[in-house]
């Protein structure tokens, strides 16, 4: 993994972390939720995930700027946040 103290691997830290908050939400938090009653795990995990969504979004947004990333490279990456796995496949092929 890159360094933390660049951007790159910065923004793979928060891709991963973003990308687990989806996962644990849409796999863990929601089943609790509509199947054992548990409504808090929602409100918590979901809480997590729109922060590392925003975060997210800006690193790629300031990404885009310093690696002169094409728009619809930018756009993938984006799109990705929201598909499942998304961001871990980013890391893979995108953010290398």
């Amino acid at each position: 993994m890159a360094s933390l103290s660049t951007l790159m691997g910065q923004l793979r830290l928060v891709a991963f972390l973003e990308g687990l908050s989806l996962v644990l939400l849409l796999f863990v938090a929601m089943p609790l939720k509509y199947l054992a009653d548990m409504p808090a795990m929602v409100k918590i995990v979901g809480m997590a995930h729109g922060l590392l969504f925003v975060a997210y979004v800006i690193y790629v947004i300031l990404a885009k700027l310093e690696f002169k990333w094409t728009i619809g490279k930018t756009l993938l990456a984006i799109i990705l946040s929201v598909v499942p796995f998304g961001t871990f496949w980013a890391d893979w092929k995108l953010f290398k």
